[in-house]
């Protein structure tokens, strides 16, 4: 399938530090695996989830692991209007400077994080490999053609390329909702 790229739908979650999880969860407790996601390496936690609250709103959430060196909340724009959160940017993953913040409630405690909400941009997950077939490099912003009940052509979509990451493009619900990308969806790469 020369050009395609299955299309993945990541629902809001949030990236927690080792201190968060312990102060979330307990002393001394880590982040066990439920189910393993299409990124080498990253999982779904089986922990309980966590209850984010904004000044509007509460919404439980899952974790994603293994623990990162910040914590970061990805939404969607209909999440970020649920909890009453303003002006939350549409940043790569790890880009939280200057960033919302909000107070995350787990079973055991509470942590109060002054920036780190982000609306995740839209990315492809690719190999050098991959790169190179598609013609692409790392940084570079394509677009992205789903066929089906509602065809859409994804602006401003960034190619990220690690030998870390397995292809897969990812967006978040209200983009899954706008272009009716249920079930195993794949896009034409248009670079």
């Amino acid at each position: 399938m020369a050009n395609k790229v299955l299309v993945e739908t990541s629902a809001r979650h949030i990236h927690l530090t080792a201190e968060a999880v312990e102060i979330l969860y307990g002393k001394g407790a880590e982040l066990t695996v439920k189910k393993e996601l299409s990124q080498p390496g990253q999982y779904a936690a089986g922990n309980d989830k966590i209850t984010l609250v904004g000044p509007k709103g509460t919404l439980a959430v899952s974790v994603l692991g293994p623990t990162r060196p910040a914590n970061q909340v990805e939404l969607s724009f209909s999440d970020a209007r649920t909890l009453g959160l303003k002006d939350v940017p549409v940043r790569e993953s790890g880009d939280v400077a200057g960033t919302p913040g909000l107070k995350m409630v787990g079973p055991a405690g509470e942590v109060e994080i002054s920036e780190g909400v982000i609306i995740a941009k839209r990315h492809i997950h690719m190999t050098p490999e991959d790169a190179a077939q598609f013609g692409v490099s790392d940084k570079q912003i394509v677009k992205v053609k789903i066929d089906g009940s509602r065809p859409l052509i994804f602006d401003d979509v960034v190619c990220r390329v690690s030998p870390k990451f397995a292809l897969a493009m990812h967006i978040d619900t209200d983009e899954c909702n706008a272009a009716c990308a249920f079930g195993t969806v794949y896009g034409e790469v248009l670079a």
